[in-house]
């Protein structure tokens, strides 16, 4: 381990004991140190399960049947390269490996339907049935504009706050399933943007299990306006501009 990962490890609190039910460990998908944050706070956990953005429940499957097959998985995805994510599943334990990731044609679908039509029955329960606030639709939606590089129609990002809130509400059920199958503690790991503690992950869970304990841990560059129960800040990625070539004539 070289010296500024051994430093940056001694650094991060650790979890001595679960904080909650259901913890969210949040993340820049692209940022190596963000990872090795959530490694750390797996080992500490020693969750049940752990619910993956990044897998579909049949890959999940297929990577907790053969863990030596999760590089080869993760190959056929569009996530970061498999080596970021490494020491997550080095920190796996005897964890069950779950997924809740939606396949491209069930998100179309909710283009064309909507989050709450194709939830089905529990949109209720998981907050999908009311519209939201005026002011908050207002800000997600220019936050979707703004995260796709202005290059995208507005008309486009109401769609795709219904797409948010519709993964939202899968990875809230997942968790939920597995606390209920597993028992305590469930880790997920997701983007920073679906653990937010107001209307993220953790809003759903509110929603539709109210006596359920969560505890979101936001892995962050620099300062966030984002609201988590924790923050652990981790030195920026290097990265090309990501709008570069989106916005490049």
């Amino acid at each position: 381990m070289r010296l500024a990962t051994l430093l940056f490890c001694l650094a991060t609190p650790v979890l001595a004991q679960p904080p909650a039910e259901i913890v969210l460990l949040g993340e820049v998908h692209d940022n190596a140190e963000a990872h090795l944050g959530q490694a750390a706070a797996l080992a500490e956990l020693k969750p049940s399960a752990i619910v993956f953005e990044m897998l579909t429940p049949e890959e999940a499957r297929t990577i907790d049947a053969d863990r030596a097959s999760a590089a080869a998985v993760w190959a056929g995805s569009s996530w970061p390269d498999f080596s970021l994510y490494a020491p997550l599943f080095e920190a796996l334990g005897e964890a069950r490996i779950l997924g809740a990731a939606a396949p491209r044609s069930e998100i179309r679908a909710v283009y064309a339907e909507g989050a709450a039509a194709r939830f089905g029955p529990e949109a209720a329960r998981f907050g999908l049935a009311e519209a939201l606030p005026e002011a908050q639709q207002t800000q997600r939606e220019e936050m979707q504009f703004q995260a796709h590089c202005q290059a995208m129609p507005r008309e486009m990002m109401g769609s795709m706050v219904s797409v948010q809130r519709y993964r939202d509400a899968l990875f809230a059920r997942a968790a939920l399933e597995a606390l209920e199958t597993y028992g305590p503690p469930v880790a997920l790991i997701v983007g920073n943007g679906h653990a937010r503690t107001d209307w993220g992950i953790p809003a759903a869970l509110r929603a539709a299990a109210p006596e359920v304990t969560s505890h979101a841990i936001g892995f962050v560059e620099g300062t966030t306006d984002m609201p988590f129960d924790e923050i652990r800040q981790v030195p920026p990625a290097k990265r090309a501009d990501p709008c570069k070539q989106l916005t490049q004539d």
